[in-house]
């Protein structure tokens, strides 16, 4: 065979390929390693045989058969499903009152309400104890002026009034843009057949807001099914995440049990989206109009005003609760059977600075380096997906996004198992014990959120700009390099902030795959301080600290987000 024949041969076995290919390659690599493979190892060992090797549906046979776990479930079940009905109870007066009826303050409401999302729910467990507990400022009044308590905080009930508080929001978001979104002639076709009140709302107005609710309905029970740090803090631990992180870190990594768990934790969060999906199947909720200019709105009465501005204070009131029971706690000495702490000081932040720093430091390099990761990976994934046509493409997105139905406590299990037996080089022990695979799971975990910023960018960047650039001898790369990248910046930068800001308050990866104290993030830190009640003070200190990294973050991404809107918005009238 000649020489040329031998090169061809080679250059048809082994093409040449381009640098979006070569990409895309090593993310399919780094999502198959680090999320696929995990989370399928969970799901296999799940139906294996510890003794023969052999496939075997024992496992569930025996969960089932288990009164613990036979609890476990029904309560995971019952807390989530809960959730749902008193987070809407929360959420639907508020999105109704503001989208309905012209009164002052609609914005200043709509954003206190948004507020809860802002504080990790496990962060409010212990300050909301001290406030509606059986021994909290509010059954302490109750029983001192009227003589009764009333269990909000026991057992199940906290854990559902927790959630509900911190995760409502998600139904305010969806169905105040749903009413908003409903064509006025809807309404006032029904108004003048005879509907009002609550037969016009019962009958018209929800159901046409329905999407909305049911998208936001879903991601609360999803979140609240799958959350560890809540019922630990509460010691409520006969439900299926604390279950899970009981087994595996309790009996052993070899437990069958903590899998079986892990997989039913996994196979109800996929059920929850498909089960969302196929309620709103075969149904049109479609108007005449986008937008229609929303619900038709109308003055309020005297006593109407009243009523309407009652209600809202009161819901607002139990929603920033956390926040001022956190803010007690923090700056509080002493407080135990008392309404309010016994006096206030600075120690416990004093504490926090001097004797628990590392933690301050482990969060900002974690949290950081995972989200630089998120929106390096997130924009070559939307790159490749927008603007080549790269065979497979929607695939990377589609295993990227795929981390939102995967429990923090599965991936978790899941590093912990696939990785346990492998030694790193340099001294640095068995890679599931090593501090960086806390970067790589909370890079998993957030890799979704910057994504989905990053795509946004991109969709809104002309493909003329790249063509011009490369008509005027631009290589593909230089391009990407000196044009893309600079005009994504904005939705690049709002991903890394959301990405950081999330990352740094996550506890239920962490939780697993903390082997050291000094390796310890926020999250982990906070969780240790709550577990003894001289420990709390400090706790809660680190809780501000986490809040306010949220806060901020939060704050950025939105300012980051409306910047590039207007920008956007001058460059199209311009044009």
């Amino acid at each position: 065979m000649s020489a040329t024949s031998t090169q061809s041969s080679r250059f048809t076995l082994f093409p040449r390929l381009s640098g979006a290919a070569v990409a895309g390659i090593l993310i399919a690599i780094l999502l198959m390693a680090f999320l696929v493979l995990p989370v399928a190892q969970v799901i296999y060992v799940a139906f294996l045989d510890a003794r023969t090797g052999a496939l075997t549906l024992q496992n569930f046979e025996d969960f089932f058969n288990t009164t613990l776990f036979q609890q476990s479930f029904v309560n995971s079940f019952y807390v989530s499903a809960m959730s749902v009905v008193v987070a809407t109870i929360i959420a639907l007066p508020l999105a109704y009152i503001t989208t309905r009826f012209n009164f002052a303050g609609t914005a200043i409401i709509q954003s206190l309400g948004f507020i809860p999302l802002i504080m990790p729910p496990f962060v409010g467990a212990v300050a909301m104890s001290l406030l509606f507990g059986r021994n909290g400022t509010v059954n302490l009044l109750l029983n001192d002026y009227f003589g009764f308590r009333i269990p909000f905080m026991e057992g199940l009930n906290g854990v559902i009034l927790v959630q509900s508080i911190h995760y409502f929001p998600f139904i305010l978001i969806n169905l105040s843009a749903a009413l908003r979104n409903i064509d006025r002639s809807m309404e006032e076709s029904a108004q003048n057949l005879g509907a009002s009140g609550l037969r016009l709302f019962r009958r018209i107005v929800f159901p046409l807001a329905m999407p909305g609710y049911l998208a936001g309905a879903a991601l609360v029970f999803i979140k609240v099914f799958d959350d560890l740090g809540t019922p630990l803090l509460l010691n409520v631990n006969t439900m299926l995440a604390p279950q899970a992180y009981l087994r595996i870190t309790g009996v052993g990594i070899n437990d069958p049990m903590g899998y079986v768990i892990s997989f039913i934790l996994v196979a109800f969060s996929v059920f929850s989206l498909w089960a969302s999906f196929l309620f709103m199947r075969g149904k049109d909720y479609a108007t005449t109009q986008k937008g229609g200019g929303g619900l038709s709105k109308r003055e309020l009465s005297t006593k109407e005003k009243i009523l309407a501005y009652g209600v809202i204070l009161l819901i607002l009131a139990l929603v920033l609760s956390p926040h001022f029971g956190l803010v007690l706690l923090a700056f509080g000495t002493i407080w135990s059977f008392s309404p309010l702490p016994d006096g206030f000081t600075l120690q416990h932040f004093h504490t926090v600075f001097t004797e628990s720093a590392q933690y301050i430091y482990n969060t900002l390099l974690y949290a950081g380096t995972a989200a630089i990761l998120d929106v390096v990976v997130g924009t070559a994934i939307a790159y490749i997906v927008i603007r080549t046509g790269l065979p497979g493409r929607k695939w990377l997105d589609y295993m990227a996004t795929a981390a939102l139905a995967v429990p923090g406590v599965v991936l978790g299990i899941g590093y912990l198992r696939m990785f346990h037996g492998i030694q790193l080089p340099f001294g640095l022990g068995p890679m599931a014990s090593w501090w960086g695979i806390i970067i790589i799971a909370l890079m998993i975990r957030r890799l979704p959120y910057a994504l989905r910023s990053c795509m946004a960018a991109l969709q809104q960047l002309s493909l003329a700009l790249e063509e011009a650039a490369e008509n005027l001898g631009a290589s593909k790369s230089r391009t990407i390099r000196r044009v893309v990248v600079p005009l994504m910046a904005g939705g690049i930068l709002a991903g890394f902030v959301t990405s950081f800001a999330t990352a740094a308050v996550e506890l239920s990866a962490t939780i697993m795959l903390v082997s050291r104290a000094s390796e310890a993030p926020l999250a982990y830190g906070i969780y240790l301080y709550m577990q003894s009640p001289a420990g709390r003070g400090a706790g809660a200190a680190l809780g501000i600290l986490a809040v306010v990294i949220v806060a901020l973050g939060t704050y950025l991404s939105h300012r980051i987000i409306e910047r590039d809107r207007l920008r956007t918005g001058r460059g199209e009238a311009e044009q």
